[in-house]
């Protein structure tokens, strides 16, 4: 026998599945309680126990929309080359949006700042442990934390403007050229040389630092949060 756990989630799953679809076919503005409680074949009040008002309807799509596009990146295997995992990244990232515009306008598109769902951090850390391993092999230009806001601000704003654009005036060159731009502008090529390369070796170390066991350094935790505090001042 199901636990009384089990079928509110089954029931919360079914009713977000069916608004999905609403949202997928006709745009958030379709999207109401009274939409969805008679689609799902279930009482408004019903739904109002489950999510509340329609904010709270629409942030629970927000949820499952970042766990779709999450799951999405977790399938993209490694070429074994971290910038061009970069690459394809990105492009995963603009296709996502261009097969899921409403759902992509909900998640990119609040105009409620500070409000991201959970998920919205889970994929900004994927994004970091991208340009850790970037970092980590000394063609990092820049922190990583920062190329992370540099990259996901240019990928959105790209991804929005082509949903924005009439499927006959689409142009996928933008997003390369855009994606060329930035990401050349914060990785290097050559090997790092001398003290031109000295922000990449910070960064790379730094790296290094942050993936090993902080048990085998010789060092006390002070003077590692320290060694990495000047690390990332030599990166900038």
């Amino acid at each position: 026998m199901r636990s009384i756990a089990t079928v509110y989630e089954a029931k919360k799953r079914q009713i977000l599945e069916v608004a999905a679809g609403i949202l997928e076919r006709e745009g958030a503005q379709a999207v109401s309680t009274r939409s969805v409680a008679a689609a799902a074949g279930v009482r408004a009040a019903s739904l109002y126990q489950l999510f509340g008002d329609k904010d709270g309807l629409l942030a629970a799509l927000a949820i499952l929309a970042f766990d779709r596009y999450l799951d999405e990146k977790h399938l993209l295997p490694s070429t074994g080359d971290p910038v061009d995992d970069m690459r394809r990244g990105w492009d995963a990232h603009v296709d996502f949006g261009l097969r899921h515009p409403a759902f992509y306008l909900l998640m990119f598109g609040t105009d409620r700042p500070g409000r991201l769902p959970p998920a919205a951090a889970e994929a900004h850390d994927l994004v970091l442990k991208f340009l850790d391993r970037v970092a980590a092999v000394g063609r990092l230009r820049v922190p990583p934390v920062l190329a992370a806001r540099l990259l996901q601000a240019a990928s959105t704003g790209v991804t929005l403007s082509l949903i924005a654009d009439p499927d006959e005036n689409r142009d996928l060159e933008i997003s390369a050229r855009v994606r060329e731009s930035v990401i050349g502008s914060l990785v290097t090529d050559a090997p790092p040389d001398a003290y031109s390369g000295l922000a990449s070796r910070a960064l790379a170390l730094d790296a290094a630092i942050a993936a090993a066991d902080q048990a085998g350094l010789p060092l006390r935790p002070a003077e590692t949060a320290l060694l990495r505090d000047w690390l990332q001042r030599l990166a900038r």
